[in-house]
């Protein structure tokens, strides 16, 4: 004699090759793609201090054509940290203003990156092609997200 069970569990188990798929909300995913954008950013920023005469162009008070200056380090900071406020808005701006400024920024933030290339020898297109490569694929990434980004369908007003 059986004893009451829940027979759908023994007679229907989940099947090994089923994942659940689960919608992500688009601002996890803007989030997400400004972190991976940000530790991108900061790494290419970091392995150019291995070029030969990175460090000693620095020592000299110089970062490619440009000064050390105090002003120079603002817009570098200023640059560094858009991004990194990014990951923050994007989970927390209201759905317009959140799409208009990924859209914004993230179209900015093309030519800045592909900027990094400007002046750099042949030796060095695979570094530059990979890095720039990654941060644009990102940025579309980021673009498409916040493009394609649908409307809520809208309540029904006389319900409320």
């Amino acid at each position: 004699m059986r004893t009451p069970q829940s027979h759908t569990a023994q007679e229907n188990p989940p099947s090994q090759s089923t994942r659940e798929v689960l919608r992500m909300p688009v601002q996890a995913k803007l989030a997400a793609a400004w972190t991976s954008f940000m530790f991108l950013y900061i790494y290419v920023d970091y392995f150019h201090l291995y070029k030969p005469g990175a460090i000693d162009q620095i020592r000299g008070g110089v970062i490619f054509v440009f000064d050390i200056s105090p002003t120079f380090l603002t817009v570098g900071l200023a640059s560094v940290a858009i991004p990194a406020l990014m990951v923050m808005l994007s989970t927390t701006l209201p759905a317009r203003v959140n799409r208009t400024i990924n859209l914004v920024v993230a179209t900015l933030y093309i030519p800045y990156s592909t900027f990094n290339a400007a002046g750099a020898s042949w030796d060095w297109v695979f570094f530059y092609g990979l890095s720039i490569g990654l941060e644009v694929l990102l940025l579309a990434f980021i673009l498409r997200s916040a493009w394609t980004w649908t409307r809520a369908p809208q309540r029904n007003r006389d319900l409320g």
